[in-house]
């Protein structure tokens, strides 16, 4: 996986994140070809890069109800 640069990285909570402050997902946009994911709540952490592709088809298993709530 090639490096991805995101110190001045614009971020957006999932819309699938609860408005409690906790379980906060954050995903980076215009990276070309990869997908920067952080926990909102360590916002200095690290970050995951994930081959688009393989985010997409993450983001639309979710959505199709493959992963049912714990």
């Amino acid at each position: 996986m090639r490096e991805c640069e995101l110190t001045n990285a614009q971020w957006r909570k999932s819309s699938y994140s609860n408005g409690q402050g906790g379980d906060c997902l954050e995903v980076s946009d215009n990276h070309p070809g990869v997908v920067p994911v952080r926990d909102s709540k360590s916002p200095h952490g690290p970050a995951l890069v994930f081959p688009a592709a393989g985010w997409t088809a993450f983001v639309d298993a979710v959505k199709d109800g493959q992963f049912p709530a714990a």
